[in-house]
């Protein structure tokens, strides 16, 4: 319809803030599902939006609110700043209102809406946001109500009540807390944890039985991990008490599958059942992107360091200088740092007053001064990792400059869509690559986001220590059947194949069945037995006899749960000291260590180190002036996604087929189809061009091929092979430990790994020879599992996730009668439990503890189907032997030397590379390539 023919609107059209003769207004049904005061205030905020929207909603409200009004479960997939958490807090706070006018005595004391949050900064920004709406409302219907003249033909003669509104998480002082007992909120914004421990909170829980909506927003920052899993019991724990049936809401930014990531929101109706019903509101696609790849040369090997880096900081500051406010993202925290350092030492443009920088390590009140200040538009600049990425709303931010890869397509999306924060106006962002591995990588994922690709979500499965937590939660609240504890858990997403052995593994873990548990100061958190006669121990009226009941056991129960419940794992620093004299040398954070096999050397201090063993919080190291294996940045940079990675793979078949047609030129043509500037069209073109003239097409990984290249560096007595297994470091990181297992056994020798997104190497003494190709060939899908299990047997990686899983399922307790047991505290007591635990027979933490890191963490359902690939001979390996590493190797063959004490060398190394293979292809076309003596 055109104009408002047929639509009465609340307020006169000279008041409107829009022409209504001048638009056509496409969702007249919707707006009419809006109670009188809820329409006028949205014309009052949202009308300027008319002409650009076709309507009076953007694209996901158009979708959503019709849903949430008749009560469906929907998922709300749409770029940030589209407005999808907004169209379900009004549909919500329309029905909340209409409630509160039609009874006389308004909305119950209890809760009715459930708004959670991953992060107390957007639960805190929600809340805010939630004032505007409800004030603004509530003074539409006061003018209503008093006769104003103005609103007589706008608003209700009636008084519309009051909807409160409270957030709860960690930080809420106790006596807020008392008073939402009193005066509860009707709409409550907390945190998954918080979320949990309301559950089991004998007073609040009843609060929770009117709730009838949940909202779940950031939803792809959670399905992915076991906060997730966490959040989907709670979920169903809540649903399972609640007087009817709750309308689940999930607002996400662009992730896929959306079927899946919608039934992990809404879960079964019953065990092993189908998912509840659901809706899907697809708009992930709804604004218009502006996305390019910048390289600040179309050579990244012979211009010299400072040269690129000079490039790049001019190229940003004429960024920044040209758009209102830029926010720039980096992989890392310290880049971050170094990035706005370099703005203001080289640029008077920047100070303190309007430039900052944003990320987990700075403290709170830093931080929130930044997001302050952001969100007014008083900041030209901010420079974050990543903790930017959800969160407050930023108005004012008009580009975004990626800095390096992003990793996923996904990512780039959520990051790219902090700018342009509303429908109608472009998304505009610029990629920075410096290096010539992440330009191709870029070149990938913005020609993917552009077509519409986006990188799956993969949801844990059957966690065994959330399960524990969870189950302890439900003994603790009540006394209740074994069938309905079980019932609960499966109804859960992540848990609809759990099966009776699993079930019987945490059982015997939770009731301290194990012989000597108890002795390890490990106690049974519940009793498990049939409901006794009358007389008996667990004898319970409201239960028939012979019911098998589960209740908690000891006194403390319940605080040890309240003081020890989450999934977020603490983590700390250890001490490094060289062996022979125990000096101490620096720090490593926890999470390198992960990284770290006996032999692996690092940087620390400008200085190499290798690694040999950690004793709890304490690692030891030797003096070495080998090259190092494993970067500094490594534990701090998202990993490649394997979807991506795979696509890559298949845009290297795509370049090789048309470099075979027409060269390199028709190799230009075809990336000039790609949203890249002529540096990164003329870098990549010469990468490719350099690689096939020195080494050949079959040097060159695709998804129909795995190349790999031996190199015999008689200068460091070393052999390295360099697989080009481009399927990011996950996969590359499971993949190298398996190969690197069964070529130790070969080669009685000690294998170094070194792991990237790209690949991976290995390398060993001259003196030792294995057939690489050989082995990949003779590997056994059925077998990988396996093979892999018993390679991370002894590693620290099995004693850090055995920490942190037996934390989160209370065998290790944080917190215990007022003493707060640290992370390095936690480790030492773990390492004198794993050994106990290893010989108990499916020992539930044990147990959860492989799977986690070889599903999870290490990816092992990808690494069988290409050792699958492999064996079915889908996936070509091919091998070569060469006198010096070629192109596409060069970013593995300098691994470590990109830490910042090392640029200079790893810039050398390249160089020395690309001489060595401009060399060879000045002589011959293809290169002369060895044979093996």
């Amino acid at each position: 319809m055109d104009g408002t023919d047929g639509l009465e609107l609340p307020i006169a059209d000279e008041e409107l803030p829009f022409d209504p003769n001048a638009v056509t207004i496409e969702d007249r049904d919707i707006f009419e599902l809006l109670e009188p005061a809820v329409q006028e205030w949205w014309l009052e905020e949202f009308g300027e939006f008319v002409p650009e929207n076709d309507g009076f909603f953007t694209p996901p409200q158009k979708g959503a609110l019709p849903k949430i009004d008749a009560g469906t479960n929907t998922l709300v997939c749409a770029p940030t700043g589209s407005g999808k958490t907004m169209a379900s807090f009004t549909a919500i706070i329309n029905e909340l209102y209409r409630r509160s006018r039609e009874h006389e005595d308004g909305l119950e004391n209890s809760v009715y809406c459930l708004y959670v949050s991953p992060l107390k900064s957007l639960a805190n920004d929600i809340h805010r946001n939630l004032e505007v709406p409800l004030e603004g409302i509530e003074s539409i219907a006061a003018r209503g109500a008093a006769g104003n003249p103005s609103g007589e033909a706008a608003s209700s003669s009636e008084d519309t009540g009051e909807i409160r509104h409270a957030i709860r998480h960690g930080d809420t002082p106790s006596s807020e807390r008392q008073k939402m007992l009193e005066e509860t909120p009707h709409i409550l914004n907390t945190t998954p944890e918080t979320l949990a421990i309301l559950l089991n909170s004998p007073k609040f829980r009843e609060k929770l039985r009117t709730v009838e909506y949940v909202i779940v927003d950031e939803i792809h920052s959670l399905a992915g991990g076991k906060r997730g899993t966490h959040l989907s019991v709670s979920l169903e724990r809540l649903e399972a008490m609640a007087a009817g049936e709750i309308t689940r809401i999930g607002c996400s930014a662009t992730i896929d599958p959306l079927s899946q990531v919608a039934e992990f929101l809404v879960g079964q109706e019953e065990p092993r059942g189908a998912p509840r019903e659901y809706e899907i509101v697809d708009a992930r696609f709804a604004r218009e992107f502006d996305i390019e790849l910048e390289s600040p040369t179309d050579d990244l090997i012979h211009n010299p360091r400072e040269v690129v880096q000079d490039r790049f900081y001019e190229s940003l500051h004429e960024h920044v200088q040209n758009h209102t406010n830029t926010l720039v993202f980096t992989n890392t925290r310290s880049g971050a740092e170094r990035v706005l350092h370099n703005l203001r030492e080289r640029f008077d443009d920047y100070d303190e007053e309007n430039s900052g920088c944003h990320h987990g390590s700075l403290s709170k009140e830093v931080r929130q001064d930044v997001e302050g200040r952001l969100k007014a538009g008083d900041l030209e600049v901010v420079t974050s990792s990543t903790s930017l990425e959800l969160g407050i709303d930023m108005p004012h931010v008009d580009l975004v400059v990626q800095v390096g890869s992003p990793k996923s397509v996904a990512a780039l999306l959520q990051r790219v869509g902090r700018a342009g924060h509303r429908v109608g106006q472009t998304v505009t962002g610029r990629v920075i690559a410096l290096d010539r591995d992440e330009l191709l990588e870029c070149a990938v994922m913005l020609k993917k986001a552009e077509d519409g690709f986006v990188d799956s979500v993969s949801i844990p499965t059957n966690a065994q220590d959330v399960a524990a937590q969870q189950v302890y939660g439900m003994a603790i609240a009540e006394i209740r059947p074994e069938s309905e504890v079980t019932a609960i858990l499966r109804r859960a997403y992540p848990y609809r194949e759990y099966g009776a052995g699993e079930w019987e593994s945490l059982c015997r873990y939770l009731t301290a069945e194990y012989a000597g548990l108890e002795e390890k100061n490990v106690y049974a958190k519940i009793w498990r037995d049939e409901n006794d006669p009358p007389g008996g121990e667990h004898h319970h009226e409201s239960f028939p006899v012979g019911e098998p009941l589960i209740g908690k056991r000891g006194r403390l129960a319940r605080v040890i749960y309240m003081t020890n419940i989450g999934t977020i794992p603490d983590s700390f620093t250890c001490d490094v000291h060289t062996r022979a004299s125990d000096e101490w040398v620096g720090q490593l954070d926890e999470n390198y260590l992960d990284t770290l096999e006996k032999g692996d050397v690092f940087v620390l201090g400008g200085n190499h180190f290798e690694y040999r063993y950690r004793r709890g919080s304490k690692v030891y190291v030797d003096h070495t002036s080998a090259r190092p294996t494993v970067p500094s940045w490594y534990s701090e940079r998202l990993p490649l996604s394997y979807d991506l990675g795979c696509e890559i793979l298949a845009f290297q078949r795509q370049l090789l087929e048309h470099y075979e047609t027409g060269g390199p030129s028709r190799v230009r043509g075809w990336l000039r189809g790609f949203p890249l500037d002529d540096d990164s069209v003329r870098a990549i073109a010469r990468l490719f061009d350099h690689q096939l003239r020195y080494a050949g097409v079959e040097s060159v990984s695709t998804d129909e091929r795995l190349a790999i290249e031996v190199e015999r560096d008689r200068n460091e007595y070393e052999r390295r092979y360099y697989v080009h297994s481009n399927y990011g470091r996950r996969v590359n990181d499971g993949l190298s430990r398996l190969l690197a297992y069964h070529c130790a056994q070969e080669a009685t020798a000690n294998v170094k790994v070194a792991v990237a997104d790209n690949g991976f190497a290995l390398s060993m003494p001259l003196n030792r020879k294995i057939d690489l190709e050989g082995i990949l060939d003779d590997l056994d899908p059925g077998t990988v599992r396996e093979d892999l299990r018993a390679a991370l047997s002894g590693t620290d990686l099995l004693q850090r996730y055995f920490r942190i899983n037996a934390t989160r399922a209370l065998m290790i307790l944080k917190r215990y009668k007022g003493y707060e047991k640290s992370a390095s505290e936690q480790q030492v007591s773990s390492e004198m439990l794993l050994g106990f635990a290893q010989d108990l027979e499916g020992f539930a933490v044990i147990e959860e503890t492989y799977r986690e890191i070889l599903e999870d963490k290490l990816n092992v359902a990808e690494i069988e189907g290409i050792v699958a690939a492999i064996d079915s001979d889908e996936l070509a390996v091919e091998r070569q032997l060469l006198d010096s590493p070629t192109p596409r190797a060069f970013g593995l063959a300098t691994l470590s030397a990109s830490d910042v004490v090392l640029a200079e060398d790893e810039s050398a190394a390249l160089q020395a590379f690309h001489e060595r293979v401009l060399e060879e292809i000045g002589e011959e076309s293809l290169g002369r390539l060895s044979t093996e003596n």
